[in-house]
């Protein structure tokens, strides 16, 4: 008989009558009683904190005061769940379970709990009865779990938090990982997002003959939190289009009556193996082509002059709040937004929802899915997957234990002699590509390079010597650097590139996001998403740790001579480091050897979020090999050739630089001040290490107050160039001794189409104008020299002329070494 439902007429609430109407040969009876076991604990986690098994009748003293949940999803996850558990154990299937609707915690947790995986990682949250009771009450509960997939929840790589990542994550985890399929379930409200639009071009980027795949899982349910969603009120033809243009082929499963839960059993089930039959048909035929062999027949490509292949997907609409109440004070609520969020949200002040609430929880009928003590029932147990193949188990979501150190070049073979400092002129970013290219080619299975369209761009095009840009539609003779496999992705989309590096190093591999400056803020909400999942990874015990996520940014704001004042914006740094000190790390190398030492050092890292800065023009070099690596090592320090100061004496005045252009400016002021004003003692402090600057109880990289003093002094005027916006230098410092002698020059706004000294003018960090401010600033400096403050200014005058009349800096500027 199928599984239908009488409607209570006094309640509201269905009820399920005893049995499935499905055979027991083909498992699909098990995956139902598996369902509703993790819809029952999906509820219990909403609603309980006691009387978890019903053993009396529930009172308002056994539900939670505050209701915080979203129950909508949560039967479609748990729906699905249950069949992925049926195809990966027929299979020994290797399979990633991501939950893309936002809040559907309640399903991630439930699942993860009735494998068995929960209860081996929280041994308080047993598998038996009391360990049901502290699963309903730490859910979305004061020192508890939160309500959305989350780092503390197992099998989970994917922050439930923010809607629209998820399908990237997928992507980002299948890259390099053949044997694996990721199955994505996209919520309709998530897939209105921008991101998540985007993300269904990733499959282009997929190489099946080197790379796992995704089974995304479109879930139309109908609604948001109070709106009905685009996808599921489109025509289901118009659908079906959209979505093979995309690139898919999409299964239809359609829950059109809730009551008939057989034919939604077969229909998914049947639907699931044609995927899974469509998967390995594309990856048996590009493999046997990479391998050499014969190019079979496979309908699921486009054709032959565009032999992307068709990937299988599946279109699932259920009803929103699936199996939970109908009805509630006289309103629908199963089928539409009322069930998003808690159904029946007055249990301890309504008799009538706690009486509902109850039959909501007995129409699953636990006394036939837990035994006595409160166990799942073995004969539903047996229908999960065993050890790692669990999904809430497998090592892909913890993906430190799958994580092996980067071979890393050493950076010494690609340094630059420096015959003297601030002599030669190079381009950091393009030795750091030669340097990268090395690093792909000793990890050509752990390591990518992704970015928007800017690999070259930011100079980082010798790597192309080993690997090119993965592609796979059609290929056109005038294309460069395409090929079906590769170890750089490129997409005009940061959102993207940001996605699948978070899921390449979530399951265990090292990559490197290459983008201008600027537009990085483009995916500063993810960012501080994957920076909240880091805070809280950390300080779980059982998640290892994972590759940092490194950002190295070029065409930064002071050198944008053709693009402009919409290109020019470093406020990256600052939205970076209101994250918690453990997790960021920014650093500002001031020369090629330096950004050399960072990036080695960065690699190697895990568990942080790396800032890294350069500029890609030639620029002066400072540091030898063996100097560089001791400075980066420190941080920060002390300048000797730059400077003027004399030894034993303190100085007159702390001349303190951040970043590449900064630094150049800084030391051609510190050298106008020596020559202009002989018996100026003049110190010079570079800085690579930005966090260096904050105390040491607030920053792991900190500064001691004393060594902070010993460095800056403690009474001297400091005029510090810097390459962002100069708030965030004084944030950083605002506890130090000396704060008030801290003078900030840096970006400020002013920015146009033009030469990159007459940037530095327009915000006051060109060489002229930190020696004004050094004279300025230094007692009786300025009365002393006058006429040397009057010549700074006329130079600045002069600079300025010349670039409207020549197009161009002076000469003087731009080939200016140290003297």
């Amino acid at each position: 008989m199928a599984n239908t439902r009488d409607q209570d007429a006094h309640s509201g609430v269905a009820t399920h009558e005893s049995g499935t109407g499905l055979a027991e040969g083909d498992g699909l009876e098990q995956v139902d009683r598996w369902w509703r076991a993790a819809n029952y604990l999906s509820v219990g986690q909403i609603y309980l904190r006691s009387n978890p098994l019903l053993r009396r009748p529930l009172t308002a003293e056994d539900t939670k005061s505050r209701l915080l949940g979203h129950w909508g999803t949560t039967p479609g996850l748990n729906f699905i769940y249950a069949h992925l558990n049926r195809l990966i154990r027929r299979n020994s299937q290797e399979m990633l379970f991501i939950a893309g609707p936002g809040h559907g915690g309640p399903a991630v947790v439930a699942n993860a709990w009735l494998e068995g995986t929960y209860s081996e990682i929280y041994g308080h949250v047993g598998n038996d009865e009391a360990g049901m009771a502290e699963l309903f009450r730490q859910f979305s509960y004061p020192g508890g779990i939160p309500s959305h997939a989350a780092p503390e929840s197992p099998g989970s790589i994917s922050e439930g938090g923010e809607l629209g990542y998820s399908l990237a994550h997928a992507y980002g985890s299948v890259f390099d990982n053949p044997q694996l399929i990721t199955a994505v379930v996209i919520g309709d409200g998530e897939a209105e997002t921008g991101p998540l639009a985007a993300s269904w071009h990733s499959h282009n980027f997929l190489d099946p003959a080197a790379d796992g795949a995704v089974l995304p899982i479109l879930h139309l349910n109908g609604y948001k939190i109070a709106n009905p969603t685009i996808l599921a009120r489109m025509p289901e033809d118009q659908l079906e289009q959209l979505l093979r243009g995309y690139g898919h082929e999409p299964y239809f499963v359609t829950v059109d009556d809730p009551d008939k839960t057989a034919q939604a059993h077969q229909d998914f089930a049947s639907a699931l193996e044609a995927c899974l039959a469509g998967i390995r048909a594309i990856q048996e035929s590009r493999r046997g082509i990479r391998a050499g062999g014969a190019d079979a027949e496979a309908p699921q490509f486009h054709s032959q002059e565009d032999s992307a292949p068709r990937w299988p997907m599946i279109v699932l609409r259920s009803p929103k709040g699936w199996t939970g109440p109908r009805t509630v004070d006289g309103l629908q609520v199963e089928g539409t937004w009322r069930s998003h969020q808690v159904p029946l949200a007055e249990v301890r002040t309504n008799g009538e929802h706690l009486k509902q609430l109850e039959e909501w929880l007995r129409s699953y009928r636990p006394e036939e899915l837990f035994d006595g003590g409160g166990r799942l029932r073995p004969d539903i147990a047996e229908g999960a997957p065993t050890g790692d193949f669990r999904m809430s188990a497998t090592p892909h979501a913890n993906g430190g234990l799958l994580r092996r150190a980067l071979e890393l070049p050493a950076y010494e073979d690609h340094a630059v002699e420096v015959q003297a400092p601030g002599t030669g002129r190079v381009s950091p970013m393009l030795t750091l590509g030669a340097w990268m290219r090395d690093v792909i080619s000793l990890n050509m299975e752990t390591f990518r390079l992704f970015g928007p369209d800017e690999t070259a761009s930011n100079r980082l095009q010798k790597v192309y010597d080993v690997t090119d840009k993965v592609w796979q539609y059609r290929m056109d003779d005038a294309d460069e650097h395409l090929a079906r496999s590769g170890r750089v992705l490129e997409v005009l989309s940061e959102h993207l590139c940001q996605g699948w590096l978070e899921g390449y190093l979530l399951t265990g591999r090292h990559g490197v996001f290459n983008c201008y400056e600027a537009f990085i803020h483009i995916v500063d909400s993810m960012f501080n998403q994957h920076a909240k999942w880091l805070k809280v990874h950390r300080k779980l015990p059982w998640r290892q740790p994972v590759a940092s996520l490194n950002y190295l940014l070029s065409s930064h704001v002071w050198q944008q001579d053709h693009n402009g004042f919409s290109h020019q914006d470093p406020g990256f740094i600052d939205h970076a480091v209101n994250k918690k000190a453990e997790v960021i790390r920014v650093y500002l190398p001031p020369d090629v050897n330096t950004l050399l030492s960072v990036m080695e050092h960065c690699l190697a890292s895990t568990d942080y979020v790396n800032i890294v800065v350069s500029g890609k023009q030639p620029s002066p070099t400072w540091l030898g090999p063996a100097d560089a690596a001791t400075h980066c090592q420190r941080g920060l320090g002390i300048w000797e050739f730059a400077g003027s100061e004399v030894p034993g004496e303190a100085p007159d005045v702390v001349m303190a630089c951040a970043g590449d252009v900064p630094t150049v400016e800084t030391v051609a002021a510190a050298e106008l001040l020596r020559k202009g004003a002989p018996g100026l003692k003049v110190r010079v402090v570079n800085v690579v290490d930005l966090m260096r600057l904050q105390d040491a109880g607030e920053h792991p990289h900190g500064l001691t107050s004393r060594d902070f003093d010993g460095i800056f002094t403690p009474d001297k005027p400091i005029i510090f160039a810097y390459h962002g916006y100069p708030a965030l230098i004084h944030r950083l410092a605002y506890r130090r001794t000396n704060q008030e002698g801290l003078h900030v020059r840096g970006y400020k706004e002013e920015g146009t189409t033009t030469t990159p000294f007459d940037m530095a003018m327009l915000n006051g960090i060109d060489r002229f104008q930190l020696a004004i401010d050094a004279l300025d600033r230094v007692p009786g400096l300025a009365e002393k020299h006058s006429l040397l403050r009057q010549n700074l200014q006329d130079r600045q005058i002069r600079a300025r002329e010349h670039t409207r009349t020549h197009g161009e800096d002076p000469e003087e500027i731009r080939n200016w070494q140290l003297g």
